[in-house]
């Protein structure tokens, strides 16, 4: 693949009219993918409320949605590759907005899990092709990078905004309206995307293995299903079972991909230091951040008692952080450099992180906010620059397949903060101190969860309940400072990381032949 200057014949190209339109419409599919992944969240007291799922029931309501796009983005991604992204993506929004009509109205809990299942393979056909659509419709790597920031800043902001729609939605209608807002938007994307997205496929891709497809799913699936069973239930012989099936899947994916002429994810991309070192930087970074953001959540609404809108507008520093850092992302790693900007970004979270380690109950927002933002401007910066990396590091033809892998480290590594930093968080508030004269039934409900003690509290005497509640609280508190700990050095580490792996890695300037 070669890069020069600009020439004459490809100014059609660098310029292709509606390009920009076009990528307004992109992001709204990422804005949707995003949002509809923590709208849940505020929605399930309802939702319990109204289907009755078990407990089971409903961890598997809340997790599989993220399970089956974790296990398919990577085949989802190669078949972009090969029938046509446009396609594929037209395709998997017309099936989203279905499928969201179904999640809105299920009437049982088994419907319901069937639903967001189907909600997750469609979602996995969104996320990778919309980024290797960018990759086709900006052939300059300077408007390219723009574009990428624009794309990793609704992402961002897509997780922020998504509990304060919720919020909204669930204070003035029911439950179900937070799936049937995917619908308008999947429309405006179907029709105005059919005519303005340009199609792009790998021109000779081989087949499609039905094999590797299982693999992957089978191998992903295990792992980030034993990660979250370990963290919620301890190290039980289930979540052993599915991290060993997992890890062998895994293994035999890979094994089976350097032996295929046409392999689903061609294993040499990871050759390139420059790949893999923004592949594994988006992962510890994901891992660091995004299991103290979700207890954060809890905290703001059951420690400092904030309704879930007023939660929800609490976390949009980091949201409106991301998107003015992701504008300027490719601007500031052609300036100075890409290992300076993503090491710089990296740092940054880190430290936020780090600052939160003095958190209590009584912690002013402006604390809060400013961390919050940092957090934000670091990830816009990190993400934004190493999405930018990962395109221009293989042939375009791959770029379907390369934005999975990317997106499959977000998850992964989503899957596996949670885990972690979550079992270091439930660790340390477990072993709190029952107050005296609270029952032992009442004392076990409290230490499963904050939100259990803060129920379970209901039925006590005030006094006890306000024990009860202060020392939950306290413990949570105790945990959540811990985690800080470990994800500000986790992000440190990853920061250091990413400085060495980064090395005269650079932006293009020139523009691809089409």
């Amino acid at each position: 693949m070669t890069r020069t200057a600009q020439p004459v014949e490809d100014a059609e190209a660098v310029h292709r009219p509606g390009r920009w339109l076009a990528l307004a419409v992109l992001v709204l599919a990422v804005l949707l993918v995003a949002v509809d992944a923590t709208v849940l969240g505020l929605a399930t007291p309802y939702l319990s409320e109204d289907l009755k799922p078990s407990g089971t029931q409903l961890l598997w309501i809340g997790d599989v949605y993220s399970f089956v796009i974790a296990g398919l983005l990577v085949s989802m991604g190669s078949l972009g590759d090969r029938i046509g992204r446009k396609k594929l993506l037209l395709t998997g929004a017309t099936a989203f907005g279905a499928v969201s009509v179904l999640n809105a109205y299920a009437t049982t809990p088994e419907m319901m899990i069937a639903a967001r299942a189907l909600l997750g393979v469609a979602g996995a056909t969104l996320m990778p092709a919309t980024l290797a659509l960018i990759r086709n419709l900006f052939p300059d790597p300077r408007e390219r990078s723009f574009a990428v920031g624009i794309w990793g800043a609704m992402a961002s902001a897509g997780a922020a905004v998504g509990p304060v729609v919720g919020g909204f939605l669930l204070e003035h209608f029911w439950w179900g309206s937070v799936f049937l807002i995917n619908l308008p938007v999947m429309a405006v994307l179907v029709v105005v995307g059919a005519r303005l997205i340009p199609e792009s496929k790998n021109p000779a891709p081989g087949p499609w293995d039905l094999p590797s497809v299982a693999l992957s799913l089978v191998g992903m699936i295990g792992v980030v299903y034993a990660v979250k069973e370990a963290a919620a239930h301890g190290f039980r012989p289930e979540a052993g079972i599915a991290a060993a099936v997992g890890a062998a899947a895994l293994i035999w994916f890979v094994r089976r991909q350097l032996t295929l002429p046409a392999p689903l994810l061609d294993m040499r991309l990871f050759r390139h230091r420059g790949f893999s070192g923004a592949v594994l930087a988006d992962l510890l970074t994901i891992l660091g951040l995004s299991g103290l953001i979700f207890f954060l959540s809890q905290f703001l609404q059951l420690v400092q008692e904030r309704s879930p809108l007023e939660a929800g507008l609490a976390e949009l520093p980091a949201a409106l952080g991301a998107v003015g850092a992701g504008l300027v992302a490719g601007v500031a790693a052609r300036r100075f450099s890409v290992r300076s900007v993503v090491s710089g970004g990296l740092a940054a979270i880190g430290l936020a992180l780090a600052a939160l380690t003095v958190l209590d109950r009584t912690t002013g927002y402006p604390v809060l906010g400013v961390s919050l933002l940092a957090v934000g401007v670091g990830a816009g910066l990190a993400f934004t620059v190493t999405a930018d990396v990962i395109l221009s590091s293989v042939p375009k033809e791959q770029a379907g397949a390369a934005s999975a892998v990317s997106e499959t480290a977000y998850e992964l590594g989503a899957a596996l903060g949670i885990a972690l930093l979550g079992s270091i968080v439930t660790g340390v508030y477990r072993d709190f101190v029952t107050p005296r004269g609270v029952p032992g039934d009442t004392a076990a409900a409290a230490h499963e969860s904050l939100g259990g003690a803060v129920e379970a509290a209901k039925a006590l005497p005030e006094r006890s309940a306000d024990a009860l509640v202060a020392a939950a609280q306290h413990a949570f508190v105790e945990g959540l400072r811990l985690a800080a700990g470990v994800g500000a050095a986790v992000l440190l580490a990853t920061a250091a990381a990413a400085w060495l792996l980064l090395r005269r890695q650079h932006l293009e300037d020139g523009v691809e032949h089409p």
